[in-house]
């Protein structure tokens, strides 16, 4: 874990060689006020050299000028060091989140990624500037105060010097269990932002049914894990801090006893034993400094830890002899596929189906039955294992293919659409990003949205709101179809894009869905089989299996399952009419 860390300070290596440089700096400047001090108690005022007691008290005012210089260098410097590897760790986790497979999302909630790229990384940034300048100045004051103290009394200072195997001793008892209550609490904090940020992505939902007070519910039990995690971490360090300080306070029971004794026999001068008392902070200081670094340590190496967990799980690749889906035609088959989401019973059982280029294949059945996952298999958002049959396109494996070609040639339009925070110009050219404002124009058009849009005052350039909130369900929905429309791919997918919506919207919506798809090979999932009659083919999907196929007279013609839906669904209409 300690190389991947260093390697985010490469970038910064000259900067970080002088931040380190002005760190030893300013700890031997630390040493002179210890050494003048005793030249003044034990030469300069018994002697009375006045000038040299102005000119040494001059030169110390001096180094403590450059020592602000340096600190503030040190500061201002190294917490940029720290930022900018922040910012680093902070791109290469979102570029890593872009790569991992639909299974991640599927397992891990949004607030609980978003705590690990900000809480847990600011925590590495404060451990990446601070680390190094607390353990370099430590270090360097601890030797060189060790050795200053010797050249006072060399006995004295072992006195002192044999405190430190207990502190070192009572640091490493309690680390152990500071680390395990520190890492409790980051997860306690990941529950804290995943729990806000389902309740405030559906604030309107809880408004509507009035249940705050069951979101404040969930909150708190969120909130008092948070506490009770908390309070063991902070039990553990206050142990910490607590036994680490009685040993250093020990340091100057045994200061004043040593030293008074010493001093008592003759053995040190007046002006020794003072010097040495003002000296000895010199060296409890850095080892206190040592110890409070340990709190600090505890939160970076969680938070690295948690950063690595994520950047070790394994992102979505291409095989190895990968190769472009190139001269689309768009014919798809499915040759005997069985699946399953890491659970031991298959969503898909041996299924076969093939849509030839242009026509278009409607998905109809029970929900649960495997039809969304039809959906998410053709663009390769799940990997198909070697031994569950294969999905071809244009009789090419698509485990053979490279997953950006797949991708960019097939084009979903989805029930919950799903918006940008920005404009209405900008969310259609996600479709294709060097879309002239031409083309953007041309795809609204063609999705029944053009008309709407040119009516308000900022057009093109209005703002939409998180997720569109600003627009109906049916405006929503033209806008993904333009975006389609602008990424022109050879093959479309549209899984129950219309099941949301009123029957007027819904008109406008299916002539554009219409448009939207001549000339593409097209896969339709819908529960309103009204939809779906002038489908070239229609397959029945129950259990993970494909029950019947055929086109709508066929099926209707079979008096089997899909004739029972058909019948069923209109009964059920006139029933609500």
């Amino acid at each position: 874990m300690l190389k991947r860390f260093i390697v985010y300070y490469k970038p910064h290596r000259l900067l970080f060689a002088l931040d380190m440089l002005a760190s030893l700096l300013i700890s031997v400047i630390g040493m002179t006020y210890p050494i003048v001090t005793n030249r003044m108690l034990n030469d300069y005022i018994p002697n009375k050299l006045y000038t040299t007691i102005v000119y040494a008290g001059l030169i110390v005012l001096g180094l403590y000028f450059l020592r602000l210089l340096l600190r503030y260098f040190v500061q201002y410097y190294g917490h940029l060091i720290g930022v900018r590897m922040q910012a680093q760790m902070r791109r290469d986790l979102f570029a890593h989140l872009q790569k991992l497979p639909f299974s991640f999302y599927d397992d891990h909630e949004t607030g609980r990624i978003m705590s690990r790229i900000t809480n847990d990384l600011f925590e590495v940034c404060e451990l990446a500037h601070h680390g190094p300048e607390n353990l370099l100045i430590s270090s360097v004051m601890i030797v060189l105060s060790f050795i200053y103290l010797c050249t006072i009394d060399i006995w004295l200072t072992l006195i002192i010097f044999a405190c430190v195997p207990i502190l070192v001793f009572v640091s490493l008892y309690y680390r152990k269990r500071m680390r395990k209550a520190f890492e409790d609490r980051r997860k306690s904090t990941a529950t804290i932002n995943a729990a806000v940020e389902s309740s405030i992505s559906g604030i309107r939902v809880t408004k509507a049914y009035t249940n705050a007070e069951k979101e404040m519910e969930k909150f708190e039990g969120g909130n008092r894990e948070f506490v009770d995690a908390a309070q063991r971490s902070y039990n553990a360090m206050a142990k910490f801090f607590a036994s680490t300080s009685f040993v250093t306070d020990i340091f100057n029971v045994f200061i004043l006893i040593a030293g008074g004794l010493f001093l008592y026999n003759g053995r040190i001068s007046f002006g020794d034993y003072s010097t040495f008392i003002v000296s000895v902070n010199l060296f409890i200081q850095p080892v206190t400094t040592l110890i409070n670094f340990m709190e600090q340590y505890q939160n970076g190496v969680t938070g690295f830890q948690r950063f690595i967990e994520i950047m070790d799980i394994a992102p979505e690749t291409d095989a190895p002899d990968a190769r472009p889906l190139t001269h689309v035609e768009g014919v798809i088959e499915f040759r005997d596929v069985s699946f399953s989401y890491g659970t031991t019973q298959d969503v898909l059982i041996h299924v076969d189906l093939k849509i030839e280029k242009g026509r278009k294949l409607a998905l109809v059945g029970p929900s649960g039955g495997g039809k969304t996952t039809i959906c998410h298999l053709i663009p390769n958002f799940y990997k198909l294992p070697p031994d569950s049959g294969s999905i071809l396109i244009d009789g090419q494996d698509i485990r053979t293919l490279t997953l950006d070609s797949v991708r960019k040639n097939i084009g979903i339009v989805q029930q919950d659409v799903f918006l940008f925070s920005g404009t209405i110009g900008e969310n259609i050219r996600y479709g294709r990003l060097d879309a002239t404002d031409d083309e953007v124009r041309e795809a609204a058009r063609r999705a029944n949205i053009d008309e709407f849009v040119t009516t308000l005052p900022d057009g093109y350039d209005t703002e939409i709101g998180e997720r569109g909130v600003k627009l109906s369900g049916g405006q929503k929905q033209r806008l993904s179809i333009a975006r389609v429309f602008l990424k022109d791919p050879a093959i479309l997918i549209l899984d129950e894009a219309t099941s949301a919506l009123d029957n007027t919207t819904e008109v406008l919506i299916q002539q554009a869905l219409d448009e939207l798809c001549k000339g593409r090979t097209t896969l339709v999932v819908a529960h309103r089989l009204s939809t779906i009659r002038n489908a070239d083919e229609i397959a029945v999907v129950m259990h993970g299996r494909v029950a019947e196929r055929g086109t709508h007279e066929e099926l209707m013609e079979k008096d089997g399952i899909y004739k029972e839906l058909y019948t069923l669904q209109f009964r059920v209409n006139d029933l609500l009419a």
